[in-house]
């Protein structure tokens, strides 16, 4: 990336690859009168849909380099790039499999690795009090973003979704109770792109009201770390309160990634419960083995990497570039199944009522923390 950078601007560079991912797609989409072509093979439409993702993805990291982009960060930057393409160019249909393998396998595994982040000892030894904010914090947004999307009569999925990423941690926890409540891909999709752009908007609102609040950088810390939605709005927000107060940030915040497995499994019995009446097809509920990966890689990061097994800081800090990556390939999958004519009916009022939830979450975290 070094040396291309120093014969291309960020800017230019992606309007290079921006016009090659043009040319590309209107290859995919020429009609058959304009070619003969032949359909790949199931390896080759698995093969190219995989690398469109990561290609979209790649997009939305050098997006994300642009001045104006680079605070709303590389997952919803990719995200708006594969929406766009959806409305200018339709669903590239001919690598369907691969794009579906991204959106599903790859976020699951995503998933799994970012289990790597949480460190359970901190949690368990230094964060029991954060922990039971937490827990407040959590049933606050969920109840609360369900009862406005009621008020608004908001699309329940969507809200729902929207309310476990502004409770736990914005896409991971989006992407992990998704299947769960069996959301469409569509739904995702929209829920993560919410959570990324109006997480980024409150952590840069966090970071202007800093100098002017009388908190001093622990509390400043704990109001971020247990109200704000991604980790890396955490990290963004609690960046000016010097290191102590971003530990206290991002050790709140992981109280709530902690909390992310037994919300799940509690949503997987209200589920489970409400469909216990109708047919065994419908009540089906595919039990989320990535949880289990992530609970497993989680107690490995924790107490076994760095400590009976010696592990750099360097591999472990691949480790978590390359989640990034695999989480954006998976959310560009998610994209291409965005249609903007059903957005505007579908997102707006969910966003009402996650914005409203945000801003009341905000104001009770200050008085409590």
């Amino acid at each position: 990336m070094a040396i291309i950078n120093s014969y291309f601007s960020y800017s230019e560079l992606f309007s290079i690859l921006l016009v090659g991912g043009v040319v590309i797609v209107v290859s995919l989409n020429r009609s058959p009168e304009q070619h003969t072509p032949q359909r790949p093979s199931k390896w080759g439409s698995w093969v190219g849909g995989i690398a469109f993702t990561f290609f979209i993805a790649f997009l939305g990291y050098l997006l994300a380099k642009v001045p104006g982009f680079d605070h709303i960060g590389q997952l919803a930057c990719a995200i708006i790039i594969a929406v766009a393409y959806r409305q200018f160019f339709g669903y590239p249909e001919i690598i369907r499999s691969g794009i579906a393998f991204s959106s599903k396998r790859l976020l699951r595994t995503a998933i799994i690795l970012y289990g790597l982040k949480l460190n359970i000892d901190t949690v368990l030894s230094d964060g029991l009090g954060l922990l039971a904010r937490d827990v407040g914090v959590i049933i606050f947004a969920i109840f609360m973003t369900i009862w406005l999307a009621k008020v608004f009569k908001a699309d329940k999925n969507i809200s729902l979704l929207l309310g476990v990423g502004t409770g736990v941690c914005g896409a991971a926890a989006i992407a992990a109770v998704a299947p769960i409540i069996k959301a469409k891909d569509e739904d995702t999709a929209i829920g993560v792109g919410i959570i990324a752009l109006m997480g980024t908007v409150f952590a840069i609102g966090y970071t202007i009201l800093r100098p002017i609040l009388p908190l001093d950088s622990i509390e400043y810390g704990m109001w971020a770390g247990i109200s704000l939605h991604e980790v890396a709005h955490v990290a963004l927000a609690g960046a000016p309160a010097g290191e102590d107060g971003l530990a206290i940030a991002l050790l709140a915040k992981l109280g709530r990634v902690f909390l992310l497995v037994p919300l799940c499994f509690i949503l997987i019995f209200i589920m489970k419960r409400k469909h216990k009446d109708t047919d065994e097809t419908g009540a089906k509920i595919e039990f989320p083995w990535f949880l289990v990966g992530f609970i497993v890689l989680s107690i490995l990061g924790s107490y076994v990497f760095g400590h009976s097994i010696p592990v750099s800081d360097n591999i472990m800090e691949g480790v978590f570039t390359l989640t990034t990556w695999l989480l954006t390939a998976a959310m560009v999958g998610l994209g291409l199944n965005v249609s903007l004519r059903d957005l505007k009916d579908r997102a707006m009022r969910p966003l009402a009522a996650m914005t409203i939830t945000s801003i009341l979450l905000s104001v009770i975290a200050y008085f409590i923390i």
